[in-house]
């Protein structure tokens, strides 16, 4: 019953964090001693992972462990990690053309990411405060992190300016339209994107604009394809299919059918859990 052993939470950034972090979270999960996977889908964020339990990756035959923490950059399509027993997570979702200037890194287009810095050593504490149940305070303790790094890093505003953009219109927005948004030239904004984040303000836009689909169709299995299409901005139906399809390795439709039916087993999962409770 995967839906009764999950544990979902996230907390917003504070105030002096927002321009370059969406929020802080918190999972846990319980498998069984078998490594099971389970699925990352491409949204429009960057993820700084620190995780307690296990995870690994496939690498050719063979399942390669991660470090914690690790980077989940910009994803192109799915990708598959695999863990036994229990996993607890602490994830940082970052805006895409914000997370490596606030941790010094180089740019860089890899999916999934190892990397060598400071906040690694973060690991330790919060390990006893997670083994302790402690996450609020584990939480608490990852925000001081970022506001004293994020204290010295410069904002730029243009990017900043046209980030805002980007997210007010859902990713459905020219990058004729973003630069005039961050009041720069396409050439200047695309030149500093790139060297922020590593993609395009297209690469980052079409990101965005499949997240709001993705969210709509587990949301509301049963909306009308082409009026989505529509909505979000896509040419017509089939164009909205092939997008889809290219950051998700599924069509909308069988999304849609496959959010439809996990709901349904996580409701009678639920049902029940909640007979068996009462005896």
């Amino acid at each position: 019953m995967p839906p009764l052993n999950m544990l979902h939470q996230e907390f917003d950034a504070p105030e002096d964090l927002r321009d370059t972090i969406k929020c802080f979270w918190y999972n846990k999960r319980i498998s069984g001693e078998t490594p099971s996977s389970y699925e990352v889908i491409p949204d429009g964020y960057a993820e700084i992972i620190f995780y307690f339990g296990n995870i690994s990756m496939e690498q050719g035959a063979n399942l390669q462990p991660l470090p914690s923490p690790f980077m989940m950059g910009l994803l192109n399509q799915p990708v598959h990690f695999y863990t036994n027993g229990q996993l607890e997570i602490i994830g940082i979702r970052c805006f895409p053309w914000t997370v490596f200037d606030l941790l010094g890194l180089p740019a860089g287009k890899s999916g999934v990411q190892v990397f060598e810095h400071p906040i690694a050593k973060l690991q330790t504490n919060l390990n006893q405060l997670i083994s302790a149940g402690n996450i609020e305070e584990a939480i608490a303790e990852v925000k001081q992190y970022f506001l004293d790094a994020r204290s010295g890093v410069a904002t730029d505003s243009m990017l900043h300016k046209a980030g805002i953009a980007m997210q007010k219109a859902k990713g459905n927005l020219p990058v004729r339209q973003v630069a005039e948004a961050a009041h720069a030239t396409v050439r200047t904004l695309e030149r500093n994107f790139k060297q922020s984040s590593g993609y395009t303000v297209k690469d980052v836009s079409g990101l965005m604009r499949f997240e709001q689909v993705r969210n709509r169709l587990w949301t509301e299995p049963d909306v009308n394809l082409t009026g989505l299409a529509h909505e979000m901005g896509y040419t017509d139906q089939p164009h909205l299919s092939r997008e889809f399809k290219r950051y998700s390795g599924t069509t909308p439709a069988a999304f849609a059918r496959n959010a439809k039916k996990g709901k349904q087993a996580a409701a009678r999962d639920v049902l029940a859990f909640a007979k068996t409770d009462k005896k």
